[in-house]
C-alpha cells in the first residue's frame, strides 16, 4: 500500500496519534522516576522531609495527567474520532478535574499526616492531635465536593439551583442538629482554650467534681470521688464556671480553722500549733515541704478565740489527707498541753435587784 493510499484511508492520523500516546507513556515513566529521585533528595534537604512527602503525594497525579494528555492528543490526531471531538474534550476536562482533586486531596492528606507525625507529637497540647484528623476528612469531602460541582458545570447543569437546594437542605439539617453542633463548637472552644485536660481535678459551679477522663468533641467525661463517670455536654462546660485544682500549679493551699478558750495562753497556742504543723509537713508525703506554715488569730468568737493555720498540699486529694492529719495531731497535742477548745458557751449575767423589791 502506497503512502498516499495509507494517508487517504485515514491511518496516518491514527499512527501519529499512537506515537503521541507512546511518547506520553515514556514521558510519564520519566516523570515517575524523576519525581521519585527528587523526593529522595528532598528527604535529606528539607526539614523532616516535608518536601519529599509533598512531592510523593502528587506523583501519581502528575503521571496520570501526562498519560491523559497523551491519550487526548493521540485521539485528536486520529481522523476516525473527529466526530467525537467535543465529547473527547469534555471527557478530558472531567478527567483533569478529577486528577486535580486527587492531587489536592492526596497533598493535603500527606501534609497533615506529616504534621501529626513530626510536629503534633512534639507539642504539649492535644488540640492538634484531635483537630487534624477531623480537618483531614473535611478537606477530602470539600475538595471532591468542589470537583463534583465543577464537573456538573462542565456537563452543562445549572449549579445555581443545586447550590440553592443544598443551602435550604443545609439550613434544615443545621436546625435539626443544633444541639449537636452547639456541643461540637463548644468542644472546639474547650479543647483550643486548654483550660482543662485529661487528669485534671475540676469542679463545676453547682455541679459535680472529679478527675477529667476525656475531653471530646461533644462531651467531657469526669470521674467523681465516688468512682462514677459523669458525662457533661461541652455546651455546659463552655457556659459554666470551672475550678481547676491542677492549675496553675497542682499544689493546693490549705486553711485549717480552729478556736481555743479565752483562758488559754495565746502565745503558747501559736507555738504549739506551728510546731505540730511543721511536724505534719515533715512527716506527711502529701504536704509541700518547701513552704513554712503561717498562723494567725482572726476573731473573738462567742466561745473561743478563733485562729487559722495556712499550709500547702501537693494536690487536691493530698489536701484532704494533710487536713485530716493536722486536725488529729492538733487535738492530741492540745490535750497534752492542757489547751482547751470550748464547746459553745453562753455567759448569763444577772443584775442586782432594784431597791425595795421583795425577795
Amino acid at each position: 500500500m502506497s503512502w498516499e493510499t495509507f494517508s487517504s484511508a485515514g491511518y496516518q492520523g491514527a499512527v501519529i496519534g499512537g506515537l503521541v500516546f507512546a511518547v506520553s507513556l515514556a514521558v510519564a515513566a520519566a516523570v515517575f522516576f524523576v519525581v521519585r529521585f527528587v523526593a529522595v533528595r528532598l528527604d535529606t534537604t528539607t526539614p523532616y522531609g516535608i518536601g519529599g512527602v509533598a512531592l510523593r503525594s502528587v506523583r501519581n497525579s502528575l503521571v496520570a495527567f501526562v498519560v491523559a494528555l497523551g491519550a487526548y492528543a493521540g485521539l485528536d490526531f486520529a481522523e476516525q474520532f473527529d466526530q467525537w471531538h467535543s465529547e473527547l474534550q469534555l471527557g478530558f476536562t472531567i478527567i483533569v478535574i478529577l486528577i486535580g482533586a486527587h492531587a489536592l486531596s492526596a497533598g493535603s492528606r500527606a501534609t497533615l499526616n506529616w504534621y501529626m507525625a513530626n510536629i503534633a507529637a512534639r507539642t504539649e497540647t492535644s488540640f492538634d492531635d484531635r483537630t487534624l484528623p477531623l480537618l483531614r476528612r473535611f478537606l477530602r469531602v470539600f475538595i471532591y465536593g468542589l470537583a463534583l460541582v465543577l464537573i456538573l458545570d462542565t456537563l452543562g447543569y445549572s449549579i445555581g439551583l443545586l447550590l440553592g437546594g443544598l443551602g435550604i437542605t443545609g439550613l434544615a439539617v443545621a436546625l435539626a442538629l443544633q444541639p449537636t453542633l452547639t456541643n461540637y463548637f463548644a468542644g472546639t472552644y474547650v479543647m483550643s482554650d486548654q483550660a482543662i485536660k485529661s487528669g485534671d481535678y475540676i469542679e463545676l459551679q453547682g455541679g459535680p467534681a472529679g478527675y477529667v477522663v476525656d475531653v471530646g468533641w461533644r462531651t467531657t467525661k469526669i470521674r467523681t470521688w465516688l468512682n462514677t463517670l459523669v458525662i457533661i455536654p461541652n455546651a455546659v462546660m463552655a457556659d459554666t464556671i470551672i475550678t481547676n485544682y491542677q492549675g496553675p500549679d497542682p499544689a493546693l493551699n490549705i486553711l485549717v480553722s480552729g478556736g481555743v478558750s479565752y483562758a488559754s495562753d495565746l502565745q503558747q497556742v501559736e507555738e504549739v500549733s506551728l510546731d505540730v504543723t511543721r511536724n505534719v509537713i515533715a512527716d506527711n508525703a502529701e504536704a509541700v515541704k518547701s513552704m513554712d506554715p503561717w498562723f494567725g488569730y482572726d476573731s473573738f468568737g462567742d466561745s473561743n478565740v478563733n485562729f487559722w493555720i495556712f499550709l500547702q498540699a501537693t494536690d487536691r486529694v493530698g489536701s484532704f489527707v494533710v487536713t485530716n492529719d493536722l486536725i488529729k495531731r492538733l487535738h492530741a497535742r492540745f490535750a497534752v498541753e492542757g489547751i482547751e477548745i470550748n464547746y459553745p458557751v453562753r455567759k448569763i449575767v444577772f443584775g442586782e435587784e432594784p431597791p425595795g423589791s421583795s425577795s
